[in-house]
């Protein structure tokens, strides 16, 4: 993992490979940002015109690399675009700080330090510049190369993420500097795990594999962890993870991760949906829809992650997670379209879609989820392709049975840099899965399908209690080429907005 630094020193005396810079794009041409002011110097005051020459126009994701000047003791200089030049007397904001450093540290993998000079006048730009670097820097290359190729340094086939991140003008002394960076710290880490998870072959994660991972990180940060097998399961009525599981040799698994906190007064339940590999069982998704399905444990992924981080930051809040592990498979023993399940609420479930599991398996949780009277309860899940056709592939989209905390998960969303975007729950449309033959069915109509499943999900809640659902199936996983601090592959969605959630929760922020 890539280490994060606060430092003092100069950046013409530091040994490092490379001096990030920022350039935003003015009216008349690129413009140096704050905090690159003495590279700026060493160029004679002209380092905005030689970007230019360059080809550069301080637009977001430009890195544009040169010489270091004469003095240097790092030989290059990395420019990075930041967008716009921010009103007069207006900061850069936090995410175009987190982008930037993102792609500063993409561009400079392989390198083991790198001196960040961007804009930094308080510790919420260090944390934010941080957090950007730490994820841009994320790799996922266990599956490439031999083990003897990867076991000898240097390897021409292998080029590790950025060693070392320094934040140059940083108060290493300062407590909220500090804070800020052991922050991003946790953060980025819980995230960047949640991302291996996500990216991990489903031969190898596995529902029981998982749990192994859950059980693990509670030792090691201290958080009780139950698993409940499919004896378990099966005894205790999860007729609905059962019934996803049922096609599967691996069998599903319940973990429970929880988090207290001797000082909590609020109480907050996150749920996960975990399929570890999604074919959408006998109703069988069609050609080019199964190669990228093992990212349908993205919710339950970053659930865990989300309480892992809230642990590392000793947060007064209890956090119980609930991560609903299965895998969706067609077998002789699959559920089959027209079979009813009785799920662990007791209620009934006319299954005429295989493939609409994911409410079926985070049903269960929530209810067990209610149980425990939460202040609040939080579902994440990859759920449906709908809620991608209607909000894109980077947003994701929350629903709630409180428009107050509907809108409060959209504010915190955006503050830390996930778009969202809040959705109705039509009251009209919970009739299109009214069944002939159980209490209700899994499937709605088509047009609104996204909010059909959330309006499924609701039934499960407990009665009196805060819940919101967010359908992260856009931003779980990203096809196209990295940008910013995103990678390809796994993204680690709805990671900061849980742990946000968390922290504004335990200082009373949300009532």
């Amino acid at each position: 993992m890539t280490a994060l630094t606060l430092s003092t020193a100069a950046a013409s005396g530091l040994r490092a490979d490379a001096i990030v810079v920022g350039v935003a794009k003015g009216a008349k041409g690129p413009v140096v940002a704050p905090g690159a002011e003495s590279v700026d110097k060493a160029y004679d005051g002209k380092l905005a015109s030689v970007l230019e020459t360059l080809g550069a126009s301080g637009a977001e994701g430009e890195a544009t690399k040169l010489p270091a000047p004469s003095g240097f003791k790092a030989p290059v200089i990395l420019a990075v675009g930041l967008g716009a030049v921010p009103e007069k007397d207006q900061a850069y904001d936090a995410e175009v700080l987190r982008r930037a450093a993102g792609v500063a540290a993409r561009t400079l993998a392989g390198s083991k330090k790198a001196a960040f000079a961007l804009p930094l006048e308080s510790a919420a730009d260090a944390g934010a510049i941080g957090e950007g670097a730490l994820l841009g820097a994320y790799a996922f290359d266990a599956y490439k190369g031999t083990a003897d190729a990867k076991a000898k340094k240097g390897a021409k086939d292998t080029k590790g993420p950025l060693a070392e991140a320094a934040l140059l003008g940083g108060k290493p002394r300062d407590k909220a500097y500090k804070a800020a960076v052991e922050r991003a710290l946790a953060v980025a880490e819980e995230l960047n795990r949640a991302r291996d998870l996500i990216n991990t072959p489903p031969n190898d994660l596995y529902p029981e594999a998982f749990a192994a991972v859950a059980q693990a990180a509670g030792k090691e940060h201290g958080i009780k962890v139950q698993v409940l097998d499919e004896k378990a399961l099966a005894k205790g009525g999860y007729g609905g993870i059962l019934g996803v599981g049922a096609g599967s040799a691996a069998p599903p698994r319940l973990v429970k991760l929880s988090y207290t906190s001797s000082k909590a007064k609020k109480h907050l339940a996150l749920v996960g949906k975990g399929i570890t590999y999604d074919s959408g069982g006998i109703s069988l998704k069609p050609a080019g829809h199964n190669e990228t399905m093992k990212c349908d444990m993205s919710g339950a992924a970053a659930v865990f992650a989300a309480v892992v981080a809230v642990a590392r930051l000793g947060l007064e809040v209890n956090v119980t997670g609930w991560l609903a592990l299965a895998e969706n498979m067609p077998s002789g023993s699959a559920t089959r379209p027209g079979d009813v399940l009785r799920m662990y609420s007791g209620k009934t479930v006319e299954v005429l879609n295989t493939d609409a599991e994911g409410r079926l398996v985070l049903a269960d949780a929530l209810t067990k989820a209610s149980e425990d009277q939460p202040d609040a309860i939080v579902d994440v899940a990859t759920l449906t392709g709908a809620m991608v056709l209607a909000l894109g592939d980077r947003t994701f989209g929350v629903m709630a049975n409180d428009d107050a905390f509907r809108t409060s998960i959209h504010e915190i969303a955006e503050e830390v840099g996930e778009p969202s975007w809040p959705m109705p729950m039509p009251e009209h449309l919970r009739k299109g899965m009214d069944s002939p033959t159980a209490d209700i069915a899994n499937m709605g109509e088509r047009m609104g399908g996204g909010l059909v499943a959330g309006l499924f999900l609701k039934e499960f809640v407990g009665e009196g209690i805060t819940w919101a659902h967010l359908d992260i199936a856009g931003p779980a996983f990203h096809e196209g080429a990295p940008y910013g601090y995103t990678p390809k592959g796994g993204t680690g969605s709805a990671v900061r907005t849980l742990v946000r959630l968390a922290e504004r929760t335990a200082a009373g922020d949300l009532g």
